[in-house]
């Protein structure tokens, strides 16, 4: 049986390639997913990696405990306790660590490293071991500046040139006195890195005469824990915690691993996807396969074999498909990974740099659903044809499923259907992540409804297309029945198209609902016809509020200033405001007494005024964070959204009580409105800085879209992939079907069908069924996005469904499109088919 399993295979040879090309589009999938999954959360993960080369124990501050209403601050680490930490016994080397957001723009003014992925520091003494020069000598003075070798390569910057950088404020224009290497993951992952003197770190990150972290290193034959120790006893225990560079790499690994879950699990449900579209695909073609070889199988029982005999002989078969479409699946996937991460690229999505990972976790599930998946989905039908009597089977009277079973795949599917919506329903009434959870499990059980039902849902829904078919004649109604004949098979290929279409359209809902909802928000409460912010989302410099309050033509303007305070023994976080001009900026609705930031008259939203039980009129006691205290009284209540809230007070009453003041953003209202002419003098006003937005209302709602269709952007990537799955599948089935159908064919050609008839009804049928799969997928997208939005509007009161009707009508015409571009080489094949020979082909 084993050497006729072999024979088999090796004898089919288009039927084997088919098979192949079945298993391997599925492996493909699921193997391309995990490497782009691997690939982007190892590139984050290296971007966020600190190397501790060097580095034997590392200093830091000790956070200070809040008591009552004292807020604890953190001390700072002086030169003091440098000199300290260089006089222990078992110290090489100590160096004072100042780092921050440091903004380098290239020769074009725009900003290098995407923001968030520009670092600055500092470098210590004339050689620093951390950061080997390359060329040049280390900076001296505010005026030079040290960059990264990648940077510079990227920018085109050498020594000696004159660089635009900023941190918080004005831009800087420093001189390039040196270009370093480094093993830093940010600068790896795409990001920069500029180093300058400790002096002149300390004073642009705000630390004078301060160091965020001393990096110890040990001497020669001194280990970390004894290192440690001796800092331990040399540095006051109250106001510094010492850890040995083993443990932050351990803490380091566990955090970035921690802050990688979200997305690692995002980009797996696509993998997950990915292995149930792909399985769909590998049972259904096996089912044809076997299908097609019942009377070869039947033989087989006559002369002797017996059921588990024929069973097995169709798992060999599978596993060596399986094997072969393992390897090939796994190369053409590690191909679509990086083709993915190039897509994102084009769509201008920042993704850090980074080699293709593929792991061996990757291998193994490629392997694994080559062999083990194909195995599974070809026990069934191979089951199935060793149980059909022999006689029956070499006579054809098998094809039809009994009424039993249709009848347990019906209920089976009407009860998990009614189970998914009903715990979709609920999960709508739940308020917050409470509801995520049952959200999920409703949908997945809903979609597993629906595709236990498509083969009944499949004849009504065809039918509705049998007016339309009719204009084509003899092909057309061909084609309808052909669709018909055999529904769990037209069901199967649906199935694929039908998943993918459902997550990008429930996607697109949601998206382009919470788009409308916030830019709504975001419209309806500002009255400011700029938002100045930084570009990373960092604090601005307190000067940049200076800087716009002095330009021309700027008649109101406030800074939206952070500050963290104790009120009744809770840390509550402050907004200060410009109490005079944040009337003419904001448009908020006032639900109680009125809108006044003055002195000690402050203002509250309604959540946070609901939560403490304030009104207006109450009074609270605020302890600020420099320890002082005062009486504020709650003017107002307002309705507060996501974009402002909190509690609000005049920043002549909060500036004197806050350190290091932040601001998060600065509203402006000019006099001649919103206008390309005023933004580009705001802008110059700055000091054309790269690392600062100016925005007006529509740049505000464009940045919103840009934000979700890059999104989007990602999500389509990925699905593009079962979408391109699906279209194979379609080929593949009806290349198989016309297979089966040889006899058929070259009847009705004999009787007068001319060949162009013959592609068309091939092609129809294609259509019929590609479309019944868009149909079902743009429905249950539409259903999943209004359900998500219902859990999500009770968040955001402006939220409202839109259904992004073009949208939709473009995802109808792609399920179309699919099923003509996939019917193109079978209905060919189809028409090419000679006439006698299929006529007498069994």
């Amino acid at each position: 049986m084993l050497r006729t399993a072999l024979r088999n295979v090796l004898a089919h040879k288009t039927r084997l390639l088919m098979t192949v090309l079945a298993v391997m589009l599925g492996v493909a999938f699921v193997s391309g997913t995990l490497v782009f999954t691997n690939t982007v959360s190892d590139a984050y993960q290296n971007s966020s990696a600190k190397g501790f080369k060097g580095v034997d124990v590392a200093v830091t501050a000790k956070s200070q405990e809040d008591k009552g209403n004292t807020i604890g601050k953190t001390p700072d680490l002086t030169q003091a306790l440098v000199d300290r930490a260089a006089k222990v016994p078992g110290a090489a080397s100590v160096t004072g660590v100042v780092s921050g957001f440091t903004a380098i723009a290239d020769k074009d003014g725009k900003l290098i490293g995407g923001g968030w992925q520009s670092q600055g520091g500092n470098y210590w003494g004339t050689k620093d071991a951390r950061y080997p020069l390359v060329s040049g000598h280390a900076p001296r003075g505010g005026n030079e500046v040290l960059i990264d070798s990648r940077t510079a390569e990227r920018a085109g910057y050498k020594v000696g040139d004159t660089v635009r950088i900023s941190v918080d404020g004005p831009v800087l224009a420093p001189t390039v006195a040196g270009v370093f290497t480094t093993d830093d993951g940010n600068v790896a992952a795409g990001g920069s890195l500029a180093l300058f003197d400790t002096a002149t770190a300390q004073k642009l990150f705000g630390k004078k005469g301060a160091y965020d972290e001393i990096d110890v290193t040990a001497k020669s034959g001194t280990g970390q824990a004894a290192l440690k120790s001796q800092l331990d006893q040399a540095l006051p225990e109250k106001l510094v915690e010492t850890t040995t560079g083993h443990k932050l790499a351990d803490d380091q690994a566990r955090a970035i691993s921690s802050s990688m879950s979200g997305l690692r699990q995002g980009l797996l449900v696509f993998a997950g996807i990915a292995l149930f579209v792909g399985t769909f695909i590998i049972a259904n073609t096996f089912t044809m396969l076997v299908a097609q070889r019942t009377r070869e199988l039947a033989l087989l029982r006559a002369v002797g074999a017996s059921r588990r005999q024929v069973t097995r002989s169709v798992l060999v078969e599978a596993f060596v498909v399986g094997a072969v479409a393992g390897v090939t699946g796994l190369a053409a996937g590690t191909g679509i990974g990086a083709g993915l991460r190039s897509l994102l690229g084009a769509f201008g999505a920042t993704v850090p740099d980074g080699p293709l990972v593929v792991s061996a976790g990757t291998v193994v599930a490629a392997l694994a659903v080559g062999t083990v998946i194909t195995m599974l989905a070809a026990w069934l039908p191979g089951r199935r044809a060793a149980k059909i009597p022999p006689v029956a089977a070499m006579s054809a009277l098998h094809a039809a499923p009994t009424t039993k079973s249709l009848v347990l795949r019906n209920t089976i599917g009407a009860l998990f259907s009614a189970a998914g919506v009903t715990v979709v329903l609920a999960a709508t009434t739940m308020s917050g992540d409470d509801g995520q959870a049952p959200m999920g499990i409703g949908a997945v059980l809903l979609i597993i409804g629906v595709f236990v039902l498509t083969p009944l849902l499949s004849r009504p829904l065809i039918a509705a297309a049998a007016p339309l078919l009719r204009g084509f004649g003899v092909s057309g109604k061909l084609a309808r029945q052909n669709s018909l004949r055999n529904p769990r098979r037209t069901a199967a290929t649906a199935s694929a198209l039908m998943i993918g279409l459902t997550l990008i359209t429930g996607m697109t809902v949601m998206a382009g609902s919470l788009q409308t909802a916030i830019a709504k928000m975001a419209s309806a409460s500002i009255r400011a016809d700029y938002i100045v912010s930084m570009a990373n989302g960092n604090a601005l410099s307190p000067d940049v509020a200076k800087e716009i309050a002095a330009t021309d033509g700027v008649t109101a303007s406030s800074p939206l200033r952070n500050a963290i305070s104790r009120i009744d023994g809770r840390t509550e976080f402050l907004t200060g405001v410009n109490g005079s001009a944040i009337g003419k900026l904001t448009d908020l609705k006032v639900d109680s007494g009125t809108f006044r930031v003055h002195g000690s008259d402050v203002v509250v939203d309604d959540d946070e005024a609901k939560s403490q039980g304030w009104k207006a009129g109450s009074t609270l006691t605020v302890h600020y964070e420099d320890g002082a205290s005062q009486r504020l009284t709650v003017a107002g209540v307002y309705e507060g959204n996501q974009v402002i809230r909190g509690i609000m007070l005049d920043n002549a009453t909060l500036t004197p009580h806050v350190a290091h003041p932040d601001d998060m953003q600065v509203m402006v209202k000019t006099a001649d409105g919103a206008s390309s002419a005023t933004k580009d003098r705001l802008a110059k006003a700055l000091g054309s800085n790269p690392a600062i937005k100016v925005q007006d209302k529509q740049d505000l709602s464009d940045s919103i879209a840009k934000a979700f269709t890059l999104i989007l952007n990602m999500v389509y990537g990925l699905l593009a992939m079962a979408v391109v799955v699906a279209v194979l599948g379609v080929i593949n089935t009806l290349a198989m079907s016309v297979f089966e159908r040889s006899q058929e064919i070259g009847m009705l050609r004999a009787i007068g069908l001319d060949r162009k008839a013959v592609k068309r009804m091939v092609r129809l049928e294609s259509l019929v069924i590609s479309v019944f799969g868009g149909v079902l997928g743009i429905g249950l997208g539409v259903f999943f996005g209004w359900a998500a939005g219902q859990l999500i509007g009770s968040r955001m009161p402006t939220y409202e469904l839109v259904l992004p009707w073009a949208r939709m009508a473009v995802f109808l015409l792609l399920a179309g499109t699919v099923g003509v571009l996939a019917a193109l080489w079978p209905a060919r094949r189809a028409a090419r088919l000679n006439v006698l020979a299929a006529i007498k082909a069994e």
